[in-house]
């Protein structure tokens, strides 16, 4: 079965998940969540994105985004495949880091904004890893609640829901998820609407989206794009990907051309 397109149009709002492949790590200290801070940066500054809240769990990510010109397949193919090389060389490992595809859900601002943001803050709460989410270092809520600084991190949108007073409006946000830390899961934040698993949004929302729905206009790389990518990438030469060296940086160059196949085009790995 063809995947279905991913939808797109600038100013849309995304729940982004990226989970480890076969439930693995994907952090294992400090190192590597600073460095996904430092790509999440690079990538905003990049691509002209926005990063509204965010946890990093320890086998999975959640990110909320709201996207300009450039398609958020773009964004986190990019985000995904320079976090894995620096794993793959910090762990001398090969191969996938991450499972499958990301999944992606286009959300409704206006009604889910707010509530979902509260929800990526309280993932360490249901995982039973803290007991209040400002006690959790790898989220957006100590930003949201003026304990550390993040740049790259906008909050305006969620704390305007609460006034234009900046220091009020934090602590009504607090209030606001305290008063949410007993819900539990919640399917429609990680599955989608159950009649389109790629939303989340009320009627006229969906009609919308539906108007603004354009055909997909970039080509998908063939395998020959991939691989001459790579090959560049690693400063090999032509045909490099196919000869019998099976050094790391080698074993590495094939993992990537294997994964930016698997992702990026309608090509078969075999």
């Amino acid at each position: 079965m063809a995947r279905r397109q991913r939808i797109h149009f600038p100013g849309a709002y995304y729940h982004v998940i990226l989970r480890g492949n076969d439930r693995q790590d994907i952090f294992y200290d400090k190192a590597d969540r600073y460095k996904f801070y430092l790509l999440l940066q690079e990538g905003i500054e990049r691509f002209g994105h926005s990063i509204l809240s965010f946890c990093l769990m320890t086998n999975h990510v959640h990110l909320l985004c709201q996207v300009s010109d450039t398609p958020l397949a773009r964004i986190i193919q990019n985000l995904a495949f320079r976090y894995t090389r620096w794993v793959n060389w910090r762990q001398n490992r090969v191969g996938h880091l991450f499972q499958g595809r990301y999944k992606a859900i286009l959300v409704d601002a206006d009604e889910y904004l707010l509530q979902l943001t509260s929800y990526i803050h309280l993932n360490p709460i249901r995982a039973r890893l803290v007991n209040d989410p400002v006690d959790y270092l790898w989220s957006s809520h100590r930003a949201y609640a003026d304990k550390e600084f993040l740049p790259w991190l906008r909050t305006k949108p969620v704390l305007g829901y609460f006034g234009t007073n900046m220091q009020r409006a934090r602590l009504a946000f607090l209030d606001f998820v305290k008063q949410n830390m007993r819900d539990g899961h919640c399917d429609a934040f990680s599955s989608g609407d159950t009649a389109d698993s790629r939303l989340l949004g009320a009627d006229d929302f969906i009609d919308m989206v539906v108007e603004k729905m354009e055909p997909e206009r970039l080509r998908k790389p063939t395998i020959v794009d991939v691989i001459t990518a790579v090959e560049m990438l690693y400063g090999l030469p032509k045909g490099g990907l196919v000869n019998a060296d099976r050094s790391f940086k080698m074993a590495e160059a094939r993992s990537m051309a294997a994964w930016a196949v698997r992702e990026m085009s309608d090509e078969t790995l075999t």
